[in-house]
């Protein structure tokens, strides 16, 4: 297999990681700190300028970890099974909790968006070194 596949998988997700854990530690439990009056309208910004910054490396990570995870291998499996949690996490849980808060600022929905991230966050996490092994076995091949 040529190399650019896992180059590009761990690089998705390496991006995808580092940001999640900025978003987990310091962006969304900012969130609380928004008042009433302005929050739907920041909500609103939020998802207008998270969408393109996140929206293609989610999209080349799932479709190198589907490439890779079709090559064979059970660590290729095991990161496209974590990827899965990520994709089930973003769209079952975050988005509707995002689409709520922008029609009213509700701190219990803000406290479930931060606990509830956690999934995706130790999901991506564990996905970065077994991008990185895929990528090394691919290499030394």
């Amino acid at each position: 297999m040529d190399l650019a596949i896992p180059i590009l998988h761990l690089l998705a997700t390496g991006f995808m990681t580092g940001l999640i854990w900025f978003v987990q530690v310091v962006h969304y439990p900012l969130f609380a700190a928004v008042g009433h009056d302005a929050f739907r309208d920041y909500e609103r910004r939020h998802l207008q300028r998270t969408g393109p910054v996140v929206g293609p490396p989610m999209l080349v990570e799932l479709a190198c970890a589907i490439w890779l995870a079709l090559s064979g291998g059970t660590l290729a499996l095991i990161g496209l099974g974590l990827l899965v949690v990520v994709w089930l996490s973003t769209w079952g849980r975050q988005v509707p909790l995002h689409q709520r808060l922008t029609t009213r600022r509700d701190p219990g929905d803000v406290r479930q968006l931060v606990a509830s991230n956690w999934v995706r966050t130790i999901a991506w996490t564990a996905r970065l070194p077994i991008a990185l092994t895929l990528l090394l076995q691919e290499a030394s091949v």
